[in-house]
């Protein structure tokens, strides 16, 4: 298996609309290219082949992190490392901020971008649990214009999304938390990778100990983030009756979730005790493959669960 990369040229756009362009005339001899710490590697090995990458780390604008019309709006160049460390995401999102502090090592999260994450659609990664849970809308630009989907809409299957010819993620914009919102994410894995992740965000009345909606989400686990709408029912209501459902909900949400191995793994920790009160701080048509196909190496033995709010993961690449 080859070890080094092969020979391609690098094109530097300006703008968004001239990589967009650039896309759509070499068609499927190039990708856009951001961070790269997982499409370089899948080259690397052979695993993807392009004669030329779109560098969009020229184009500026994409980077920025800002309060916009009631939501926190990232740019699909915002690198894990940034957003670890803005001031907004902590005060606002503080569990998005806990996630990507903890995203695989420091030099995946100095490099990699979370635009690049979503793109590549790793299923083994973390931030689209957090973010679907979050109700978080993707900002794409194309040649016909700009477009929003949901996480649930642009996740097609494992490194598949739904990017059209000579399209490009621009932003992923996060919807500020009311007053009684609380949000958490915890994970089980294998070293520096996720194999199961959970997302929870409750919508809570805390004087009269009331869940008055409640978002549940499984990742890792299953080709693509799901929520869990029959849980999703178990957990609102009052706290107390809620306690007593939740072996229910971790049931209902291990049924809900289509498994990549097919095996089922209720979320231990769910069932044991949410952290309730926590404080919130193709290439079918028109989809276009996020990174490399086919299954990953069956993980090793030595799974541990990460801590409350935690996240892992190895991709970034700007499709």
């Amino acid at each position: 298996m080859p070890t080094f990369l092969p020979r391609f040229t690098i094109e530097q756009p300006s703008t968004l609309a001239e990589a967009s362009q650039m896309l759509a005339s070499y068609g499927e001899d190039a990708r856009a290219y951001a961070g790269g710490t997982e499409l370089l590697l899948a080259m690397k090995h052979a695993g993807l082949r392009y004669e030329r990458l779109v560098d969009i780390k020229t184009i500026r604008g994409l980077e920025s992190v800002e309060e916009r019309d009631s939501s926190v709006r990232i740019g699909a160049l915002a690198t894990h490392l940034s957003i670890e460390r803005s001031p907004l995401v902590r005060n606002r999102l503080p569990a998005l901020a806990e996630l990507e502090a903890n995203v695989a090592n420091p030099r995946v999260r100095a490099t990699g971008t979370l635009g690049g994450n979503l793109c590549f659609a790793e299923p083994h990664s973390d931030p689209a649990t957090l973010l679907l849970c979050l109700e978080a809308r993707l900002e794409i630009a194309g040649p016909d214009g700009e477009r929003e989907l949901g996480i649930e809409e642009f996740l097609v299957g494992p490194y598949e999304v739904a990017l059209g010819v000579g399209e490009l993620l621009k932003a992923i914009t996060v919807p500020l938390p009311g007053p009684g919102q609380r949000a958490v994410y915890r994970k089980f894995q294998v070293h520096e990778r996720p194999m199961l992740g959970l997302a929870l965000v409750l919508d809570l009345d805390e004087p009269d100990r009331h869940i008055r909606s409640a978002r549940v989400a499984v990742g890792s686990a299953s080709p693509t983030p799901r929520r869990g709408a029959a849980a999703e029912k178990l957990l609102g209501g009052a706290l107390a009756q809620v306690e007593r459902r939740l072996d229910e909900a971790a049931d209902s949400l291990a049924d809900d979730a289509e498994l990549l191995d097919g095996r089922r793994r209720r979320p231990v920790w769910l069932s044991n005790r949410p952290p309730l009160g926590a404080p919130s701080r193709r290439r079918r048509q028109g989809h276009r493959p996020g990174g490399v196909h086919g299954r990953h190496p069956s993980a090793p033995d030595g799974v541990r669960q990460g801590a409350s709010q935690s996240a892992g993961t190895r991709a970034d690449q700007v499709d």
